[in-house]
């Protein structure tokens, strides 16, 4: 059972109960990332992520491991384009212990200089082993490159140049505005006592702010573009991309199982007829991202450096044959059946549980029943897969990123296949 509450102090909870398990897992969501950035402090969202574990007045890092493993839970965050979260899987019976850690980080932070300053050097690093994986750096620059002059379009982590420019001043008040009551989301999925959870959890966060104004969607005109780098590897990566759908879209189930279905897993068509039968590439798949008010859809290839204009010729192939060639009745039922069992299974997890329910409310602000997901997912057709392939069936809209050991102009490997 999934229940919702908007506490007196303006933070919504959402709760899932799931009494057969003796776990639960914590999240606090603050819906604020990538896209409430200035260019001058990119990477700021994910920089206060990090400095949240160096420590409180009560707390330094280490205690904030050990009083987390004292109770062997299980704790990290994450950053993303529109959200942050901080989370705790623990058992049952510690799990407010797991909340007083998590509520003292975000309310009591220090952000002291000197571990902002070890810590923009770690951040460094991270940035650097990003880019030492280049299919990583291959979607990073294409959705850089696809939503570019657009909010989706900014870096996670930003640069070496943007983090300098983070101080003590620039963070604190970065929290201050950003951190606000209203803009947080408690999600919680497991065992637990409802009553007692919100009860816990109307006295916190009293010393932050209540409201901040909305984002404005910002939805600027899309044309494709191209982006190479050359990097001393022994395999090219390439990413295609177009625009996509909304998490709001009522289109998204279909896009799910079309996707699924075009290039989601070993009966694909893209792995049939990309690796299986033309021998083009180890890894290809397609998949979807979806933002609160955008999406895009994205196909990937690793692939031999010498393959590179065949693979995407291949590529285009199965893309333009959708129309002549649509998705069956049997690749469908197929596909439908894989996105509820993963679906399901899903809901056998608390942490995934908790994910799913923290995302939705604090970027929808609405819950989405299991039962009615299902239903969802049931009443897909094969129209739907037609009105999906609409959105995604016109090559020419493709945006590319290839990484590679050998030069390549993106654009003319993209136009030749074109025409």
């Amino acid at each position: 059972m999934i229940t919702t509450r908007k506490l007196s102090n303006g933070v919504r909870v959402i709760m899932e109960e799931m009494p057969q398990v003796k776990s639960a897992a914590i999240g606090i969501w603050v819906k604020t990332g990538a896209v409430d950035e200035d260019a001058a402090h990119a990477g700021i969202s994910h920089f206060v992520e990090h400095m949240m574990f160096k420590g409180t007045p009560s707390r330094d890092a280490r205690k904030i491991a050990s009083d987390i493993d004292r109770i062997g839970g299980q704790m990290n965050a994450f950053t993303g384009k529109e959200a942050t979260c901080y989370y705790v899987k623990s058992l049952s019976s510690s799990l407010y212990k797991a909340a007083d850690v998590l509520v003292d980080m975000l309310e009591n932070s220090l952000f002291d200089q000197n571990e902002m300053n070890r810590e923009r050097k770690v951040i460094e690093e991270e940035i650097k082993m990003d880019q030492d994986a280049p299919d990583d750096v291959a979607h990073d620059k294409l959705i850089e490159e696809m939503f570019k002059d657009e909010p989706f379009g900014k870096s996670i982590t930003g640069d070496k140049d943007t983090l300098e420019a983070i101080d003590h001043g620039v963070m604190d008040r970065y929290v201050q505005d950003q951190y606000v009551r209203e803009s947080i989301v408690v999600s919680v999925a497991g065992c637990f006592d409802p009553d007692e959870f919100c009860a816990y959890f109307e006295k916190c966060f009293m010393n932050r702010g209540q409201s901040k104004p909305e984002r404005k969607a910002v939805t600027p005109h899309y044309e494709p573009r191209f982006y190479f780098q050359k990097k001393d590897i022994q395999q090219s990566h390439i990413c295609l991309g177009t625009k996509g759908i909304a998490l709001t879209d009522p289109r998204s189930y279909a896009f799910q199982i079309f996707s699924n279905a075009f290039g989601g897993g070993m009966s694909s068509r893209l792995f049939q007829n990309i690796r299986e039968q033309k021998g083009l590439a180890y890894s290809v798949y397609s998949n979807m991202g979806t933002f609160s008010t955008d999406g895009y859809f994205e196909i990937y290839a690793g692939v031999a450096h010498d393959r590179i204009e065949k693979a995407v010729e291949g590529i285009r192939e199965e893309i333009e044959g959708l129309k002549n060639n649509p998705i069956t009745q049997e690749e469908l039922d197929s596909s439908r059946e894989q996105m509820k069992s993963s679906y399901v299974f899903s809901q056998e997890n608390p942490s995934a549980r908790m994910v799913v329910n923290g995302k939705n409310l604090l970027l929808l602000n609405r819950v989405f029943l299991p039962e009615e997901v299902i239903d969802a997912y049931e009443k897909v057709t094969l129209e739907d897969m037609e009105s999906v392939r609409e959105l995604m069936g016109d090559f020419s809209q493709y945006s590319a990123s290839i990484v590679s050991g050998r030069e390549v102009d993106v654009e003319a490997v993209m136009r030749e296949t074109d025409n």
